[in-house]
């Protein structure tokens, strides 16, 4: 079963030098840790900073219009060795094909794309439940920043 979620926003985690991206629905929150570029790529769209060129996402935006194609959904769909793996389902004409991703450049199409985001509900209970605690007993509301979707 999927599992719709939203991009809550993007923390920064100064034990990795990484950025979290914070997905949640009404009751779960998932957070997926990813670098510095991929978190970039993210807050651009979440902040709807136009920048003076298409950006990697939103030239992979372009071309996927251009020829037609829509992004029907992504899902984070897979948990292995504390790394996530993602799909990104387009549709053309009617067929759809899904394309290996990471979840990071899955997001970030999927923001430009106002395409939904899932998670595989057996992600989410494959998320270690005592990390997930501990993570949101440490994370304060001022964590978000500007972010803050």
């Amino acid at each position: 079963m999927l599992v719709q979620m939203k991009v809550r926003g993007l923390l920064f985690d100064p034990r990795g030098n990484m950025y979290i991206v914070v997905l949640e629905d009404e009751t779960r929150t998932l957070p997926i840790w990813v670098g510095i570029p991929e978190a970039n790529a993210i807050a651009l769209e979440l902040e709807k900073v136009l920048t003076p060129r298409p950006m990697t996402h939103d030239l992979m935006r372009n071309i996927l219009e251009s020829l037609s194609v829509s992004v029907q959904k992504i899902v984070v769909n897979d948990l292995r060795d504390n790394t996530y793996f993602a799909t990104i389902t387009l549709n053309r004409n009617g067929e759809s094909v899904e394309v290996d991703s990471r979840p990071s450049d899955a997001i970030a199409l999927a923001l430009r794309a106002a395409a939904p985001i899932y998670v595989d509900e057996v992600v989410l209970k494959m998320q270690s439940i005592e990390s997930l605690d501990e993570w949101l007993k440490n994370v304060k509301p001022e964590d978000f920043g500007k972010f803050n979707a």
